[in-house]
């Protein structure tokens, strides 16, 4: 078991990470802005629910392969940064009809919910940021290494859904706005395509 003063250190530092802007968090303030509250948050849990595979593979010792294998890491970077270019493509193309509200909506809570998934396990990155982060604060004199490793990933989803569900939550109400404003949306829609692409285009270029 980790001692308390180390959770909360721990805690302390997840909390500042979530909170730097990202990709995650701008991709659940796009959301929630467009779609609503519960588009945001339902993006939230799958990003969160990501955190699960990452926790798992550095607990397992997987996450090695990603720094001694180039081929493995390539596969992963290049599944990612295609899914990316997908999005882009999707906010590019997206009709302004899709925020009014007797349209139905553009995606199922489902598919909110694997968008979020689907981003997160497929960024090698956060793989790699957990092998380097997470062993800092584990300590074979507190027990099973693996058992720690999975208290500070739950530790991380807390500090993921605290974070971002406030930002989905605080975005919320400028869904209203939009909905009356379609230059917004396909400005924002723009916009959001042009990270994803600049997302794509990091992820291809990023070195193990």
């Amino acid at each position: 078991m980790i001692p308390v003063d180390v959770m909360i250190l721990f805690m302390g530092a997840a909390v500042a990470l979530a909170l730097v802007p990202g990709p995650d968090n701008i991709f659940v303030l796009t959301q929630s802005a467009l779609h609503g509250r519960v588009a945001g948050l339902t993006v939230t849990l799958g990003l969160a629910s990501g955190l699960i595979f990452h926790t798992t593979a550095v607990a397992l010792g997987v996450a090695v392969i990603f720094q001694t294998s180039q081929v493995a890491f390539a596969i992963l970077k290049y599944i990612g940064a295609a899914y990316l270019a997908y999005l882009a493509f999707k906010a590019f193309t997206a009709a302004k009809s899709n925020l009014d509200g007797d349209a139905p909506a553009p995606e199922t809570t489902a598919k909110q919910y694997t968008r979020g998934l689907i981003m997160n396990i497929a960024n090698p990155k956060v793989t790699i940021f957990f092998l380097a982060f997470l062993p800092q604060f584990v300590d074979p004199a507190n027990g099973p290494m693996v058992a720690q490793f999975y208290q500070l990933g739950f530790l991380m989803i807390i500090a993921t859904l605290l974070v971002f569900g406030s930002v989905a939550l605080a975005a919320g109400w400028l869904g209203d706005w939009l909905k009356n404003s379609p230059t917004a949306q396909i400005w924002l829609n723009r916009i959001a395509g042009v990270v994803f692409i600049a997302l794509a285009l990091k992820l291809v270029t990023a070195e193990r």
